[in-house]
């Protein structure tokens, strides 16, 4: 019987799940603070139970936040698709610890900057991480055609 636990393509992808989801999951938990701490919401109910003002226009802090928690989404998800794909083909252990890792840190990286408006940090970073995006895609593209 195969351990799934016993491949280092699906322990590296699990790995980097786990953190992928945190990056996004503390910049969810980020935002409500941002939204406490300046103390408006666009929801009269929350309003009404927490205080605050209603605005239909965002500050500045909460509209940073949610853009850079948008942008990790959509570089997150296409790369997990792509990762999954990656293990269920097989692919090399060395080649899939080098993608996920590097991904990881960039997105860190890029989700730090973001929020604290540093440049030319996130710019690099958001490079790093779709540049391997777009190599991880090349390579599961490779290794099904290969495999037809």
């Amino acid at each position: 019987m195969h351990h799934w636990s016993h491949n280092a393509v699906y322990v590296s992808y699990a790995i980097t799940c786990v953190v992928l989801c945190c990056n996004l999951l503390i910049l969810w938990a980020y935002s409500g603070a941002m939204r406490n701490r300046v103390k408006s919401t666009p929801n009269a109910e929350d309003v009404a139970l927490f205080g605050g003002a209603l605005t239909e226009i965002e500050s500045p802090e909460i509209a940073r936040v949610l853009r850079a928690h948008a942008n990790a989404q959509a570089s997150i998800y296409p790369f997990l698709a792509l990762g999954l794909v990656y293990v269920l083909a097989a692919g090399p252990a060395a080649a899939a610890i080098a993608y996920f890792a590097t991904f990881c840190i960039a997105r860190i990286v890029h989700s730090f900057a973001y929020v604290a408006g540093l440049q030319p940090w996130r710019t690099v970073s958001f490079a790093v991480g779709g540049l391997t995006t777009f190599i991880l895609m090349a390579h599961v593209l490779w290794l099904v055609l290969i495999a037809a």
